[in-house]
């Protein structure tokens, strides 16, 4: 898999990441919230864009796998300050962001800040807007007293161990919020949903399809697909994805 690589931000973050050198567009990976760029679906596709001979690269958020810091002090603002980092540093040219889960979110705040870079895009059970669609909007007011008097709350997950979400994160969020203004998205792009997906629902799929201005955007429901959307036909589908929009197919 080659050895990790650091990137030293001027912020002081230390930001661990794998690169693969080739033409682009280059394929970047924006994992989803604690996830890391060890996961099935990067490292795959890691293998599958070195089988093409083209450029890729992912990476781990702040407070993520192997770079500097802790999840619960990070949010949507810091994260998306790490990728530009890493775009910024590591990538030449056009770029095709992936974006799972949170980094669908991302994908789409990338799109916004560096507009004249991007190819394309594919998501894969985007989640955008989640801390204050999702998080909020769920929160009990007992809940939202709790994150007041301590600053956070604990949810559990059905992925891994519960997430300590934040007061920051909660705030942060919605200043970048992506569907309660216009969203251009001139390029095709690619989104996979499964049904039983039980973090990301149908419907926030069909809200992001409905609101993003993009003249060549589809989404696909896979029946009975969850959340890590990994399995070896879901895979497949991320490479058929990927495929339409760089023009191989």
């Amino acid at each position: 898999m080659g050895q990790t690589q650091y990137l030293e931000c001027a912020n002081g973050r230390r930001i661990a990441y794998h690169v693969t050198e080739g033409p682009g567009p280059a394929i970047v990976f924006l994992g989803g919230l604690k996830s890391d760029m060890e996961g099935t679906k990067a490292v795959h596709l890691e293998a599958w864009a070195k089988a093409q001979g083209r450029a890729f690269l992912r990476f781990d958020y702040s407070g993520h796998g192997e770079s500097s810091g802790t999840f619960e002090e990070g949010c949507i603002g810091d994260w998306q300050e790490d990728t530009l980092a890493a775009v910024d540093a590591l990538t030449e040219g056009p770029i095709l962001p992936v974006g799972s889960s949170m980094g669908g979110w991302q994908a789409l705040l990338l799109a916004k800040a560096r507009p004249e870079r991007i190819a394309g895009m594919v998501t894969i059970a985007a989640a955008p807007d989640f801390t204050e669609d999702g998080y909020w909007a769920s929160f009990s007011e007992a809940q939202k007293a709790e994150l007041e008097a301590q600053g956070y709350v604990e949810l559990p997950s059905d992925y891994m161990e519960p997430y300590r979400i934040s007061k920051r994160m909660i705030e942060d969020g919605r200043q970048r919020l992506v569907l309660r203004a216009p969203l251009s998205l001139p390029f095709p792009v690619r989104c996979l949903q499964g049904t039983a997906d039980t973090a990301v629902s149908t419907e926030t799929a069909l809200r992001l399809l409905d609101h993003a201005d993009c003249v060549d955007m589809r989404l696909t429901l896979v029946k009975d697909a969850d959340h890590r959307f990994s399995d070896a036909a879901c895979l497949r589908l991320i490479e058929e994805a990927l495929q339409e929009v760089l023009g191989m197919s």
